[in-house]
């Protein structure tokens, strides 16, 4: 029998209660048991973002953390990043940049991209880069992903100096 835990947790601003085993991984938790499919299982060593969500406000691979370990923790998934409108410009953004393509990385490039521009609000391309670098795109080529960030950068500086 699987060793089993009772995790409490609050998902995109909802509690959630559930019976996890032990070994399960956030994101197969978020997947399987509550539907969230935004991110995605790419690599399943923490290599390539495509399950980057966040957990407690940072950004983390979701294929590393276990469920149980996000006991009594807030989980951002794309999905509520999305719906809550936090990242509607940079949504845009990718769009009109092109900066998205089979899509597949798509969800973890956002929440990576919100990420930074909350840290650093101005962010130069080099800064860009390193920090989507643990992210893997394998149909953009990141220079339209670059130009996506750097607008929105761009944008919300203007509109904060206004």
């Amino acid at each position: 029998m699987m060793d089993q835990h009772d995790i409490t947790l609050t998902v995109n601003g909802q509690m959630v209660r559930r019976r996890v085993a032990a070994r399960m991984h956030l994101v197969d938790f978020l997947r399987i048991d509550l539907g969230l499919t935004g991110s995605h299982l790419g690599c399943e060593h923490g290599v390539c973002g495509a399950c980057t969500i966040r957990v407690d406000g940072i950004a983390v691979r979701g294929c590393l953390m276990l469920a149980v370990q996000a006991d009594g923790c807030k989980v951002e998934t794309i999905e509520g990043l999305s719906d809550s409108g936090a990242i509607a410009d940079i949504q845009e953004a990718f769009h009109q940049h092109n900066a998205l393509q089979c899509g597949f990385c798509t969800p973890g490039m956002l929440t990576s991209a919100a990420e930074l521009l909350e840290r650093n609000p101005n962010p130069d391309r080099e800064q860009i880069r390193a920090h989507i670098s643990g992210n893997y795109c394998r149909c953009t080529g990141y220079h339209a992903i670059v130009d996506a960030i750097a607008e929105v950068a761009e944008t919300r500086a203007k509109a904060g100096a206004a």
